[in-house]
C-alpha cells in the first residue's frame, strides 16, 4: 500500500503542474514557483525509480552513465535554463552561478552529513566506511576541485573550462565503465513493479522516464522565473532564492532516498550515490554552463562573473577541497559530518561578503590540517593515484 501511495503521490505532483500548464493559467509568482517546484520534486522520485528499473535491461556502461546523469537531471534543467537566458541577458549569469554553487554546497553540507547522522541514529555507529572502489570517485572529484580554484582567479567561465570539466567527467565515466558492477536489491516502488513481470517493468520504466522528463521540461522555466518574481514581489533577494530554494527542490528527493538507505543500514549505498552526484555536479554541470551560454549568445564569449559570484565559487571550491580530504581515507565519521554541517549552516547567517572569504580559508586551513596531522589521510590521498582505484559502482538509490 505504501508503494502505491509513493507512486500515486509522485504522479499527482507532476499532474497538477501539467494541468496548469496546458490550461493556460497564470497563477501568482509564488504559487507558480511552488506548483512547478513540487512537480519537479515528484518527477525526481520517478526518475530515480526509472533508473533503478532500467538497470535490469541495459548494458553495464550505459547503466552507469544513465544513473550518473539522471540523479541530477532536475538540477541540470533549472541551471541550464539560467545559463541559456544569460546568453541573452547577462544578469542571468548571477542566477546560473548561484544555482550551481548552492546545489554543490547543499549536497555536501546537508546531504552527506544527513546520511551519517541517520546511520548513527539507527545503528549507533559513529562512522561510515566506503568500499575501496570509491577511490576513483574521490580522485576525479579532487581533480575537478583543484581545477575549480582557477575559475575565481579568472572571474569567468569559458570554453577552455568547459573542455576541462567535461574531460574530467568523461575520464570518470570511463573508469566507472571498467569497474565491477555491484547491483543492489530493488526497494520500494521499483520492487513492486519488478514483481509484475518483465513486460510491465519495461513499460513502467519508459513511462516513468517520459512522464517525469516531460514534467521537468515544462516546469524548469516557470519554476526559475517564479522564484525570481517571488523575490521581487516580497522583497527577498533573488540570488538567495535561486541559490538555496531551487536546489533544495531538485535535490531533496535524492536526499530522502539516501537517508532511507542509511536507516536501512546500507550507508555505503547512500554515500556512494551522493558522492557520485557530487562528481557529476562538480564536472559536467559546471562544464555545460559556458557551453549553453555560448550557444544561446551565438558566439564564444565567456560567462563573466562579478565579485559576489567569484566569492561564491571560491567558497564552493574550498568546501569541496575539505570534503575530498575528509574522504581520502574512505571513512566519514560523525564528528566530520557535524563539522561539515556546522560550517555550511552557520555561513548562511553571515551575508557580509568578507565572511565568504573567512569560511573559504577556514575550509582550506582545516584541509591542510588534516593532511599534515593525520597519517591515514596522507596515505589515502597518495592511494588515490595507485592501481585498483576503479569506481565501485553503486546503483543509484
Amino acid at each position: 500500500m505504501a508503494n502505491w501511495l509513493w507512486i500515486g503521490s509522485s504522479v499527482l505532483l507532476c499532474l497538477q503542474w501539467i494541468v496548469i500548464h496546458f490550461s493556460g493559467g497564470h497563477p501568482p509568482p509564488h504559487w507558480m514557483a511552488l506548483s512547478s517546484g513540487i512537480a519537479i520534486f515528484g518527477a525526481a522520485f520517478m526518475l530515480s525509480w526509472a533508473a533503478e528499473l532500467a538497470q535490469k535491461d541495459i548494458p553495464q556502461a550505459l547503466a552507469i552513465a544513465l544513473l550518473a546523469l539522471i540523479a541530477v537531471l532536475p538540477e541540470y534543467a533549472v541551471d541550464m535554463y539560467f545559463a541559456w537566458q544569460a546568453g541573452k541577458d547577462p544578469k542571468y549569469t548571477a542566477f546560473a552561478m548561484a544555482n550551481m554553487t548552492g546545489a554543490n554546497r547543499l549536497l555536501i553540507g546537508v546531504g552527506w552529513a544527513a546520511v551519517v547522522f541517520a546511520f548513527w541514529l539507527k545503528s549507533g555507529k559513529k562512522s561510515i566506511e566506503l568500499e575501496p572502489g570509491h577511490k576513483s570517485e574521490v580522485l576525479y572529484l579532487g581533480l575537478a576541485t583543484v581545477y575549480s580554484f582557477i575559475i575565481p582567479l579568472k572571474a569567468r567561465l569559458d570554453l577552455f573550462d568547459a573542455v576541462a570539466f567535461i574531460a574530467i567527467f568523461i575520464l570518470y565515466m570511463r573508469a566507472a565503465a571498467k569497474a565491477e558492477h555491484v547491483e543492489t536489491e530493488l526497494e520500494g516502488p521499483p520492487l513492486l513493479i519488478e514483481g509484475w513481470g518483465e513486460g510491465a517493468r519495461r513499460l513502467f520504466t519508459i513511462l516513468f522516464f517520459l512522464y517525469s522528463g516531460f514534467t521537468i521540461f515544462i516546469a524548469a522555466e516557470p519554476f526559475a522565473e517564479g522564484l525570481l518574481a517571488t523575490g521581487r514581489t516580497f522583497g527577498i533577494e533573488e540570488f538567495i532564492l535561486v541559490q538555496w530554494l531551487a536546489p533544495l527542490a531538485s535535490e531533496s528527493p535524492e536526499f530522502i532516498v539516501a537517508i532511507l538507505f542509511a536507516l536501512k543500514l546500507q550507508p555505503g549505498i547512500s554515500m556512494g550515490a551522493l558522492l557520485s552526484s557530487k562528481v557529476n555536479q562538480w564536472t559536467l554541470l559546471i562544464g555545460m554552463l559556458p557551453v549553453v551560454f555560448m550557444i544561446s549568445a551565438g558566439g564564444l564569449a565567456p560567462m563573466e562573473m562579478d565579485q559576489r559570484q567569484v566569492e561564491e565559487m571560491f567558497l564552493t571550491a574550498a568546501q569541496s577541497l575539505f570534503a575530498v580530504v575528509i574522504l581520502a581515507n574512505l571513512s566519514f565519521s560523525l564528528f566530520e559530518a557535524a563539522v561539515i554541517f556546522v560550517l555550511f549552516s552557520t555561513q548562511l547567517f553571515f551575508p557580509d561578503p568578507q565572511f565568504r572569504f573567512y569560511y573559504s580559508f577556514l575550509y582550506i586551513f582545516l584541509a591542510i590540517g588534516l593532511v599534515v596531522g593525520k597519517k591515514d589521510v596522507r596515505a589515502g590521498l597518495l592511494g588515490l593515484f595507485t592501481r585498483g582505484s576503479a569506481v565501485g559502482v553503486v546503483q543509484k538509490h
